[in-house]
């Protein structure tokens, strides 16, 4: 099945009160791992690219080819999207010409009116060529490949006019932040993401920093409008920690076990572990 934007599958979402996981990608294991899960549990799924990963896995064209390559190999029937994850202005641009079928562009950093314009060339472009586009408002706490946010609320009205310009779905600040959550974390204010939903409507809204977010609260946040929740760091941390238990145990040095298949699996199992584990929480099994 070719790439897919992801405006149906969150729209389903959004109207089944379910989410949708953008599982960010960092190279073959990690694409491998959550494209054969989402297939097993008949789970739509967005494949989040960093502008940092994306150089790391020698640039979007690379990607594309890789991707594409996989969801033919290994018969994917489920929709998957390719998604540019918090992209900057040429990022976003870079991307739609390489074949994403999805982009973020993140303006948060801008003043709103800025925010704005950007953002509005950017639907027209991504409309024209039928890709879904994400857009924030209030940067998202924490750091990821450079793009840094202080985890402030965002304001329900500058939602509302970044919902209006037609983007696919929204990403608004609610006290989330990037990897892991300090211990003094307030946790997500539900009072504010009750008045973005309530402003901007059927709109999907997406909850970065989906590391680390207590079960509760993530299940209360998809009942409030939450349609696309991001993992990254959680799936890094499953991958570092499989590889480290391998290689102190030694199965590195026996037989051909320094062979990067076998190096590499029990990561890439415990990618799908971490996978399959959100997937059921966040109510996607079953919903291709």
């Amino acid at each position: 099945m070719p790439l897919v934007n992801a405006k149906e599958m969150l729209t389903k979402a959004k109207a089944g009160h379910y989410a949708v996981g953008q599982f960010n990608i960092n190279n073959l294991e990690w694409t491998k791992a959550i494209l054969l899960t989402a297939q097993e549990l008949n789970s739509p799924v967005i494949l989040g690219v960093s502008e940092g990963a994306g150089k790391y896995m020698c640039g979007y064209t690379t990607i594309v080819g890789m991707v594409n390559g996989m969801l033919n190999e290994l018969n994917i029937t489920v929709p998957v999207a390719l998604h540019l994850d918090h992209g900057s202005y040429d990022g976003a641009k870079a991307c739609i010409a390489a074949g994403f079928s999805s982009v973020m562009f993140d303006g948060s950093h801008y003043a709103i009116e800025e925010n704005i314009a950007k953002t509005k060339e950017l639907v027209a472009i991504c409309e024209e060529k039928g890709l879904s586009i994400e857009a924030e408002v209030g940067s998202i706490g924490g750091e990821e490949d450079g793009v840094v946010g202080a985890g402030e609320c965002a304001d329900p009205d500058e939602c509302k006019m970044i919902a209006d310009l037609g983007v696919t779905m929204l990403a608004a600040g609610i006290g989330n932040i990037h990897g892991k959550y300090p211990e003094n974390w307030a946790g997500l204010s539900f009072e504010t993401l009750e008045a973005i939903s309530a402003k901007t409507g059927d709109m999907p809204l997406v909850l970065h920093g989906g590391t680390g977010i207590p079960e509760d609260m993530i299940k209360k946040a998809i009942d409030l409008g939450v349609s696309k929740i991001n993992v990254n760091t959680e799936c890094q941390l499953a991958f570092a920690a499989a590889t480290r238990e391998y290689v102190e145990a030694g199965k590195d040095l026996q037989g051909k076990g320094f062979d990067p298949r076998k190096l590499l699996a029990p990561g890439f199992e415990a990618i799908k572990a971490t996978v399959k584990e959100k997937m059921e929480l966040f109510g996607s099994v079953n919903k291709a």
